[in-house]
């Protein structure tokens, strides 16, 4: 892996709580830069915190140091979007001692229109194996497990779930990768994404986008997801849909009012009372 050489290349790492988060995610293994402890913390992390853009819906903004990560998502018990998932899981491999660089990746599941880069990937190099391996910990709808960045990947499985990761050609004869995920529709693309190495700067710019944009999908109503082994749980405004490994999907229709119980129920996610008002208060159908 070529991890850029550039003193300014960190995750701050040293400023994460390393055991509340293993404590969060509840990871009990090894603490070594392995392949195996790789695939035990994604697996921990992506069934454990709820992707979420909620902070948005109350008015605040999303910032991404690690102090402000750690209290929101592992102190009060909240999830976050690519960034922040990212964010927080960089900083704990960089305390463990892996080896990694960045990306970003153009999501292309739902897309009507080209979408900018800024969905928050990592490439991973663990200590006892000479290949390459995608952690996609900020999508919300998993993989479980690291993913080998081979061109001949093709189609695979993590735990019961399905997907597909394809190499090709993009815009000026640059290499492009494409993860395709099963679900409802059959196969879809989900997003694609380039090796080229990222900042946390990067993850800044594209970050502020994507929370202050009115072209961004996260501004306009709320988007939650919880992923489990068995079942992908998802909310769009006031839509409620749960997706089984199979493709099999039951959808119903939240009234706002209920919102704040489903979310504490379903999703893991408590508010306080002003922040549940803010969501049983408006008509988020209508902003679809």
């Amino acid at each position: 892996m070529n991890t850029p050489v550039d003193p300014t290349y960190t995750w701050n790492g040293a400023e994460l709580d390393l055991d509340a988060y293993l404590a969060r995610i509840g990871y009990t293994g090894e603490r070594t830069p392995t392949l195996e402890t790789l695939r035990g913390l994604i697996y921990a992390h992506t069934t454990s915190m709820p992707f979420e853009n909620l902070e948005i819906i109350f008015g605040r903004g999303i910032p991404l140091d690690v102090e402000t990560l750690q209290d929101k998502m592992i102190r009060r018990r909240r999830g976050g979007y690519c960034y922040e998932n990212v964010g927080l899981f960089a900083a704990a491999l960089e305390r463990l001692g892996f080896e990694f660089t960045a990306l970003s990746g153009r999501v292309t599941m739902g897309a009507t229109a080209l979408r900018p880069a800024t969905h928050a990937l990592l490439r991973v190099s663990p200590a006892d194996d000479d290949r390459d391996w995608l952690a996609d910990v900020g999508f919300g709808s998993g993989p479980l497990g690291p993913v080998e960045l081979t061109p001949d990947r093709g189609e695979f499985a993590l735990g019961a779930w399905r997907y597909r990761l394809e190499r090709g050609i993009g815009a000026l004869d640059s290499e492009l990768w494409t993860l395709h995920q099963f679900g409802p529709e059959g196969w879809i693309s989900r997003h694609t994404f380039t090796m080229n190495p990222q900042y946390r700067i990067d993850f800044a710019v594209g970050n502020h986008f994507v929370s202050t944009s009115p072209r961004s999908p996260f501004t306009a109503r709320p988007f939650v997801q919880r992923f489990h082994p068995d079942a992908h749980h998802v909310i769009d405004g006031t839509t409620w849909t749960t997706v089984r490994p199979d493709g099999a999907a039951e959808t119903r229709e939240l009234e706002p009012a209920e919102l704040p119980k489903v979310l504490e129920e379903v999703f893991d996610i408590e508010l306080d009372a002003a922040d549940a008002a803010i969501l049983t208060r408006a008509d988020w159908a209508s902003t679809r």
